[in-house]
């Protein structure tokens, strides 16, 4: 007979050893859910930070569409700016799972800000993976010493998450590069200190080996950033596009090796997309958390078919599946960023962490607009902003 052949019909001896097993668990495997000290700190300045600096702002920014500066330059005085540059550079060096923690409470806030202040993390990502010691003394350096923002040059009018399909061109002409072609979608272009730039230097060459990554200050000639796109949601995002005409790239600002950019991006997405995807559960928290307390006040201001709309199965059923998807979201988010942190491959974890809370995201907004009814279409609630602002976690990254 089996263990659980024997479990099943001694049903207080599963319950006992279940009990032993909870007990213990923290000591023999190590698993636990519970934050340190350090990590529970870290979230609560983010979160201090978020409620006091972001929330209240955060609708004007979305109407106006104007970049967050203020809010950047404050998050650089308390240390919530560039968290994964390591201490070597200037940074607070922080793990994959604090700068998560992080990315949650500023997202709660606001995605478009959240976003301003991610891209920054995206950006540096591919020179903390590849950058040689003096490109990571002096992009990395720069960065922590003062409010900077940098952005990603991938994405392009014609190659979105099909990366092999980029068009740019980068040229070994004596000893500097010279790129040519156009960058779309691309987050701080606008007020971008240096951009990361991936190019085809060999065109001929299988995917994977043809493409190359350089660090191109921004105030290198020939590059040339468009009008602010003006998005359905993260309105305060700065978003463009970038082209290049002839910008000459110094051969130290190659990243790694020449034909290698293609992983080094797709190691740092190993970095990011946790941190995307720790966004997504941000504002699909919110979206819960909006949603009930407007459901709990509806209990005293008026009912519906006779009872309070917290009292409808329908309503607690959405609330519920809200609740569930979140934290499932969030438990993926950090098995992603502790992975990383642990020395293993996270690709795996990290792209499922994404995926699903993108779709969290989308769906808890969903819900909330529709629990709030005919006042989550106006935009005296905060809701539309969240459904508006949800959807493009299931389209960048």
């Amino acid at each position: 007979m089996s263990f659980i052949q024997r479990a099943v019909r001694n049903p207080s001896r599963l319950r006992n050893l279940s009990v032993r097993r909870l007990a213990t668990s923290a000591e023999s495997t190590g698993l636990s859910f519970s934050l340190t000290e350090e990590q529970a700190g870290i979230q609560d300045l983010a979160r201090k930070f978020s409620r006091e600096h972001i929330v209240p702002v955060a609708a004007e920014y979305d109407r106006t569409m104007e970049y967050p500066w203020p809010i950047i330059k404050a998050a650089h005085e308390v240390g919530l700016l560039n968290t994964h540059i390591p201490e070597a550079y200037g940074g607070p060096g922080l793990g994959l799972f604090e700068c998560a923690l992080i990315s949650e409470e500023l997202a709660y806030g606001c995605t478009g800000i959240q976003t301003a202040i991610e891209a920054n993390g995206l950006a540096e990502a591919p020179v903390i993976v590849a950058g040689s010691e003096e490109t990571k003394k002096k992009y990395l350096g720069r960065m922590t010493e003062e409010p900077l923002v940098a952005a990603y040059c991938v994405t392009e009018p014609g190659a979105g998450s099909d990366v092999a399909a980029i068009k740019t061109r980068a040229e070994k002409k004596g000893d500097k590069w010279v790129l040519n072609g156009s960058k779309m979608w691309i987050t701080n272009s606008g007020h971008a200190n240096w951009f990361f730039v991936l190019a085809k230097s060999d065109p001929g060459a299988k995917p994977h080996s043809s493409m190359t990554g350089f660090v191109v200050d921004a105030n290198t000639p020939g590059i040339i950033v468009g009008k602010k796109e003006i998005n359905m949601g993260q309105r305060c995002s700065d978003t463009r596009m970038v082209t290049f005409e002839n910008v000459e790239v110094p051969e130290e600002n190659v990243l790694g090796s020449v034909g290698e950019g293609f992983k080094v991006a797709m190691k740092a997405f190993d970095i990011t997309r946790p941190l995307v995807a720790s966004g997504a559960v941000g504002l699909a928290q919110r979206a819960l958390e909006e949603a009930t307390k407007y459901a709990q006040e509806r209990k005293h201001k008026r009912q519906t078919m006779g009872v309070p709309i917290i009292q409808h199965q329908a309503v607690a059923f959405m609330l519920a599946d809200m609740a569930i998807q979140a934290e499932a979201s969030r438990a993926l988010v950090w098995k992603a960023a502790w992975a990383k942190d642990a020395g293993l491959k996270n690709t795996f974890y990290a792209s499922m962490a994404k995926t699903l809370a993108s779709r969290t995201a989308v769906e808890n907004a969903d819900k909330a607009v529709q629990i709030f009814g005919g006042a989550g279409f106006n935009t005296e609630y905060p809701v539309e902003k969240l459904y508006r602002d949800a959807k493009i976690f299931e389209l960048y990254e």
